[in-house]
């Protein structure tokens, strides 16, 4: 396996060589890196001339320059890369610096969320192959699939933005959107629980009753304004991330288990009250420290009342201690919605990635934490959107191909449930493929990012790659090619180990 990963290292590296040879022999030859300054009438024109042949080492050959260039990005091997200078005299390194933040952060949150929600409809579609959530989940998969980036930008940015950013200045609901909410979200809770057509129909009318009346009440006391989950709707939250993770286990018919994970729940609801003081002006270290704390009081009751199954319920009890301190948080953080609204009138800005400098910003952890990411909302959701449409695609092909595998079939005859089949063999080989679409993906969601980031003022690595490619500087676009090309690399390495991992066959 070392050889193996070691090989690709070598080829990736050439890979790498000969791509920076051409991308910078592209741009150099895209345009006169002096034109404007020949066109101007400024008296110290000849000057500004000089300085910028200087900075942009203009009077040596281009493959000189190029060598001088690999010469400082060699060091990046040993952390002290050199990119030189923009053609304005800025250190490159500095502008990437900053440019990465804003793109990896957008980025990876995207690849997450794609990955989890993504796979996670596939399976679900392939399971209940042609029935009617099967065939929404494929109708939305090729829509979102087929959407252009910059059209889905700017029509996003449209709505999500400029008219909620004037509604929630006075938000109401009408009884006709409201509706149209409850029957919405009552046909898609019908279609994922599935069932027979009577089991279904009870499904979406109560769903329907139940959403049409919560969404109507919110909207009678201001919830829009002032939302909060409280201490009820953590507990429903809680039982069904108790729920989720039995499913995936062992099921709900494993009494010890399940009341391990009923524990779980009602120690939280003891920390809720216990940990309150603690979460109203909280810091990074001590949220994490709390995570923590959840897991392991998790991990611990899940190991007392385990018996024979202490690892399954181990896994049960921390993972729903965890999702129960996640609404904790997320309590915390819709409380203090409204004191954002008085900081930031316009709460989602589409024009860059920072609302207020945070030097004159003024407020606790959450009005820091609400200015630092409620810019990342839509473009997050713009390149998720078309991720998670080949996601659950591929994985959905995947899934189907695995079931009618031989060792399947195997499994089923032994008498093992759906729920171990699916999970713990076919999902597995299944994932396999996928690995390979998710470094491929990271790459490319940087590349779609360019035009993302165009559309919502982002300053991260499209911009940076933007710029430069139009005032025909290859300082920046060698430096957004050397992350996404070393991002591009290190996704596979990632997903040649998750193969060994998923497969033992492949390490030997």
């Amino acid at each position: 396996m070392l050889q193996f990963i070691l090989r690709r290292i070598a080829i990736s590296a050439v890979v790498l060589l000969l791509g920076s040879a051409l991308m910078y022999f592209a741009t150099i030859n895209s345009g006169d890196p002096l034109q404007d300054l020949r066109e101007t009438r400024a008296e110290n024109r000849d000057q500004l001339i000089a300085a910028r042949i200087e900075n942009m080492n203009l009077d040596m050959p281009w493959w000189q320059r190029y060598l001088t260039w690999l010469g400082g990005a060699s060091k990046c091997l040993v952390l002290q890369c050199d990119l030189g200078t923009s053609r304005d005299g800025a250190n490159i390194n500095t502008l990437l610096l900053s440019s990465a933040g804003a793109s990896l952060r957008l980025v990876t949150l995207s690849v997450v969320l794609a990955i989890v929600i993504g796979v996670a409809l596939g399976v679900l579609s392939a399971i209940r192959q042609y029935s009617g959530f099967d065939y929404a989940i494929t109708f939305f998969a090729f829509l979102f699939f087929s959407l252009p980036v910059f059209w889905a930008a700017v029509l996003l940015k449209d709505f999500g933005a400029i008219r909620f950013n004037n509604w929630i200045a006075d938000p109401a609901l009408s009884t006709t959107a409201i509706a149209v909410v409850a029957l919405v979200f009552a046909l898609l809770v019908a279609s994922v629980l599935g069932g027979d057509i009577r089991r279904q129909a009870l499904t979406f009318l109560a769903t329907a009753i139940v959403v049409f009346a919560a969404v109507f009440l919110f909207d009678q006391v201001g919830w829009w304004r002032q939302p909060a989950l409280g201490l009820p709707l953590i507990v429903l939250g809680g039982l069904v991330a108790l729920a989720f993770f039995l499913t995936l286990t062992v099921g709900l018919e494993q009494r010890r288990i399940l009341y391990a994970g009923l524990a779980t729940v009602a120690t939280g609801v003891v920390a809720y009250f216990a940990t309150g003081p603690l979460m109203q002006d909280p810091t990074w270290l001590r949220v994490i420290g709390l995570a923590a704390l959840a897991a392991a009081v998790g991990a611990a009751i899940g190991w007392f009342f385990g018996g024979f199954e202490k690892r399954v319920a181990m896994v049960v009890c921390t993972g729903t201690a965890l999702a129960f301190a996640f609404l904790v948080f997320m309590d915390q953080l819709l409380r203090n919605w409204n004191a954002f609204l008085q900081v930031a009138p316009r709460p989602i800005s589409t024009i860059g990635d920072s609302r207020i400098p945070f030097e004159r910003l003024e407020g606790n952890f959450y009005i820091f934490l609400y200015n630092w990411g409620v810019q990342l909302v839509l473009p997050t959701i713009v390149l998720t959107l078309i991720s998670i449409a080949a996601y659950s695609r591929y994985t959905r092909a995947s899934m189907l191909e695995t079931i009618n595998q031989d060792y399947i079939r195997t499994a089923r005859s032994k008498g093992l449930s759906d729920r171990v089949v699916y999970s713990k063999h076919a999902l597995r080989n299944a994932l396999i493929p996928i690995t390979t679409i998710v470094a491929f993906d990271f790459a490319n969601l940087l590349g779609g990012a360019v035009i993302t980031e165009t559309v919502f003022g982002w300053k991260g690595l499209g911009d940076m790659f933007r710029t430069g490619l139009n005032f025909v500087d290859p300082g920046p676009v060698m430096a957004y090619y050397l992350v996404a090309g070393g991002a591009a690399v290190f996704m596979n390495m990632l997903a040649d180990i998750a193969y060994a991992f998923l497969d033992p066959r492949i390490r030997r």
